[in-house]
């Protein structure tokens, strides 16, 4: 194949995944595959957490699409590139930048990154898997446009729950805000 046709799919993949973990964050990691999910938004003891093993899977995937590709079955090698692209790019925003899993600390105060942080931070706002907003990894809808959204799933303005036990929830809250 060609380096265009090879580069074309490679940054398709690489925007597909957006949809693709947009699709899998509401309905499977907030349905059926909450078993998982769950560990994700309650507070994590130690460097890892049971929704990590998300993150194994596809990167199991990549691996087995790139090993096809590169046997001979292409493009295979390029969407698994892409998907391992996607996955980088997901360690850094969403483990880094927005639950600090490295030592790294950073929290944006302006333009694309700092909409990224807070719209995820709205998302984990919500306690348990109903009603959440904001799905998508690289992009965040505007938080308007988000803050509406919660507001009507909840009729009302988000509440801080009683029953709240964890601090990041609380800042979680605080940040969405």
């Amino acid at each position: 194949m060609s380096p265009l046709t090879n580069t074309l799919v490679f940054l398709a993949t690489l925007a597909g995944m957006e949809v693709f973990a947009w699709w899998a964050h509401k309905y499977v990691m907030h349905g059926w595959g909450w078993g998982w999910h769950k560990s994700h938004h309650e507070p994590r003891s130690g460097w890892f957490e049971k929704n990590d093993l998300y993150a194994v899977v596809f990167a199991g995937v990549a691996i087995l699409l790139i090993a096809l590709g590169t046997a001979g079955y292409h493009p295979l090698e390029w969407i698994g590139a892409g998907m391992t692209a996607y996955g980088f790019l997901y360690f850094v925003a969403h483990d880094g930048l927005v639950h600090h899993r490295w030592p790294l600390r950073y929290v944006p105060r302006n333009g694309y990154l700092k909409r990224l942080y807070q719209a995820h931070r709205m998302h984990h706002a919500v306690e348990g898997k109903e009603r959440c907003v904001s799905f998508g990894f690289l992009y965040a809808p505007p938080l308007p446009v988000l803050k509406r959204q919660l507001r009507e799933l909840h009729d009302g303005p988000l509440r801080k729950h009683q029953s709240a036990s964890s601090e990041d929830v609380s800042r979680d809250r605080q940040d969405a805000a």
